[in-house]
């Protein structure tokens, strides 16, 4: 049997439920046959602080860090700064696809030759290959 795909998945990603009204999970089927999401324990740490400001934003990263928790394998890596801990993933060969909306980190893991998947469009992901 074949390896489920790994997917990373950034705090900017884990909002977008909330603040893009993005069907996260559905789309990531969408896009991929057989996927297994993870997250870096430091993408969690953003997330609860963000949750702390509240309003919008504090709603959305509640939201996110409920979704990481449920639906992610949560791993720790040396970074502790979110989007170092996703290159990492992505440099070591821990993932196949970052997702983020962040343009930095998605230039950032393209130069790891690590795909991306990001908002393209109004409420649909889309893959751009490095």
């Amino acid at each position: 049997m074949a390896t489920p795909t790994q997917v990373a998945l950034d705090t900017s990603a884990l909002m977008m439920p909330v603040e893009l009204d993005v069907r996260l999970f559905d789309e990531l089927e969408r896009l991929l046959d057989d996927y297994e999401t993870t997250a870096p324990q430091a993408v969690l740490e953003e997330l609860r602080r963000l949750s702390e400001k509240g309003g919008e934003e504090g709603t959305a990263a509640n939201v996110g860090h409920d979704l990481a928790t449920e639906r992610c394998l949560v791993v720790d890596t040396e970074a502790s700064y979110a989007d170092d801990a996703l290159v990492e993933l992505a440099r070591g060969g821990v993932v196949d696809y970052v997702v983020t909306n962040d343009r930095p980190l998605r230039d950032r893991v393209l130069e790891a030759s690590v795909p991306v998947i990001a908002l393209r469009g109004r409420n649909k992901l889309a893959i751009t290959q490095p």
